[in-house]
This record gives structure tokens, sequence and C-alpha cells, in this order.
């Protein structure tokens, strides 16, 4: 199927640009295709599809990638043969694709190239995070005993918040508000009679899904306590309507701990290499991209890509001290309570 002499580069197709059962069948045809000369030996074979065959690697590959990577010895050969199964349809869907001639339209082409593109630049950064050295278990101690509100002073909160467009006046009269005790019915309805557009919500958030740096300021409140919390966008009045205290023990988190911080140490060598990287390269912006702005806009996203080991604070409710909350959450414009709270004083409004 592929031409003399071409690299068999389209063996994996972008999800997001093409639907996915016809995206990942296609990437496996191509790939099957660039393989013909190179037989796939009888026992690892797991069926054949009209001339093509599916190889158990394929099904391991398949599993390994999914969530049923953990399933019991008893389950495996149910969701092995369900893997299978799917990847049967998918062939089926590559050869009319095949037939109809997608492998060649531009849009395909694209999207199979920046799958390929983003693959290898994700296994280099893999093997970058892979390389650096493990957090012994007495680093780990250290991050258990620095970090309490995660840890041995642990609680899950029931927050309130209210969030509205940042304004050093009425910020000001916010701090005055809640300093004098208000409650948030209260402080909504103050809003609402000075026509100010707000969003409310309520959830339940133990203290890993909370940002680490706004952590310390939720942790130092007591039940019914509120506190203002203000960024170049936003302002957000936080009340914790009442908590938990639900500790980890230090053995229990060790190991969420060594795991959190190898994936921090990783993601910082791989910013850091590849921002030498850069800095040796030579990179040369063209057209509307030609400015000294572009440039400059540029350049940080280039030298932070997202890392497969991006840094994660340790802990989960289920599973203490397991890695939870991205890093980059922290740097939102307003708290993470925000973006997945559900309605709770949003009928203050």
């Amino acid at each position: 199927m592929n031409t003399p002499g071409k690299p068999i580069l389209r063996t994996l197709a972008t999800f997001r640009t093409l639907p996915t059962a016809l995206a990942l069948a296609l990437a496996l045809a191509l790939t099957a295709c660039g393989g013909k000369d190179d037989k796939t030996p009888a026992s690892q074979v797991a069926a054949k599809v009209n001339s093509e065959e599916i190889s158990v690697h394929q099904i391991n590959f398949m599993l390994g990638r999914s969530n049923a990577a953990n399933v019991s010895p008893e389950q495996a050969p149910k969701v092995r043969r369900e893997i299978l199964d799917k990847l049967v349809e998918q062939q089926l869907a590559v050869e009319q694709a095949l037939e109809r001639k997608l492998d060649r339209s531009p849009d395909v082409i694209m999207a199979v190239d920046a799958a390929r593109r983003e693959i290898l630049a994700r296994a280099y950064i893999e093997q970058l995070a892979g390389a650096v050295s493990k957090p012994s278990a007495e680093e780990a101690r250290t991050y258990y005993k620095e970090h309490p509100p995660l840890f041995a002073e642990r609680r899950v909160f029931n927050i309130q918040e209210i969030v509205l467009a940042s304004d050093p006046a009425v910020t000001a009269q916010l701090r005055e508000l809640v300093a004098a005790g208000k409650p948030m019915d209260e402080i909504a309805n103050w809003l609402k009679g000075k026509d100010i557009k707000f969003n409310g919500g309520s959830a339940t958030r133990p203290a890993e899904n909370i940002p680490l740096d706004l952590l310390p300021k939720i942790h130092a409140l007591r039940d019914g306590q509120s506190v203002v919390i203000e960024s170049p966008q936003s302002t957000t009045v936080i009340r914790v309507v009442a908590s938990q205290a639900v500790p980890v023990t230090e053995a229990a988190a060790l190991p969420r701990i060594q795991q959190y911080l190898a994936n921090q140490r990783g993601a910082e060598a791989a910013v850091n290499e590849l921002k030498q990287v850069r800095a040796k390269a030579k990179i040369t912006y063209v057209g509307e991209f030609a400015s000294a702005e572009g440039a400059a806009a540029a350049a940080p996203q280039a030298a932070a890509p997202a890392a497969p080991a991006a840094a994660m604070t340790p802990a989960e409710p289920a599973k203490p001290g397991e890695a939870a909350m991205p890093a980059a959450a922290t740097r939102e414009t307003k708290p993470a309570v925000s973006s997945t709270i559900e309605k709770g004083v949003a009928g203050l409004k």
C-alpha cells in the first residue's frame, strides 16, 4: 500500500481531527500495510480480517493504554476479546477508508502527520523525564512534614463561592463584608443591589483538589469563615461551610509522594532540556510571525511544553497521597473550585 522507499509515517491518526474509530483504524491499517514483508508468526495472530492480520501484540498494546490495564485475571479474557472485536471493526473501517482513498485526503494526511509529531515529541519528553534520579524515602518524608494540610491535617471542605470580574473598589468592599462576618447570601444580595454580575456555586473538595497556592488560605479558615481571593482577572469570595478532618498517615502517603516528586523532577528536567535545545536551534519566524512581539509570545510556549509527567499534588480521597491536581491549576485566574462547581449559591444570582 505504501509506495517504495516512502517511510511509514502514518501509523497513528489524531483523534481530535478524525472520528475515533476511523482514526485508529486507519492508523493500524497504514502500519500493517508498511509491514507486509514481515509476516506475523502464526502463534501471535489473534484474527485475520480478509488479507490483514491482527496480532496479540496489538491487543496487548491497546490493553496497556486503556483503563482495563489492571483488570483481574478472571476478567482478562473477556476484556482482551472485546479489544480484539474493536480492532476487527477498526480494520474493516480502514479497508473501506482506503478503498475510498481517504488516506490521500489532505486533512487526513495533515492529521496523521500531526499525530506522528506529537507522539515523537511525547516519547522524547518521557525519555528525558525517565532519566532523572528517583526521590528518596527521606525526601518524601520531608515533603510529608512540610505539607500538613495535605496529609496529617488533611480536611475535606464543603465550600461556597462567589466569583466576579476584578474591580479594586468592589474587592475592597467585599473584604469589609467578609471581615464583618456577612453570610454569602447577604454578599450576593449586595452585589445584585449594585448590579454587579457574578457567578456562584458550591462543592465538596478534599485538600488535594485545591491548588497548592490557595490551600493554606482555605486550611486556615474555620467552619463558617470566608476569605477574599484576588487575581488580575477575577475576585473570588470563598466560604468554608463545613469541613471534616480526614488525615493521611505517613506510611500511606510516602509512595504517592515519591511518585509525585519523580513526576515533578522529570517535568522540570524536560523543560530545562528543551530550553537548552531551543537556545541552540536556529529559529526564524516568517510573515506575520516575524515581528518581535510574535516571537516573544511564542517563546514561553516552546520553552515549557505539556510534559507527560506534569507536576501534580499528591493524594486523593479514596487513595490517600495519590496525584490528583495538576500544578497548572495553581495558575488559573480564579481558584480551581470555580471551574467545576455545581449549583449551590448559584440560585442567589
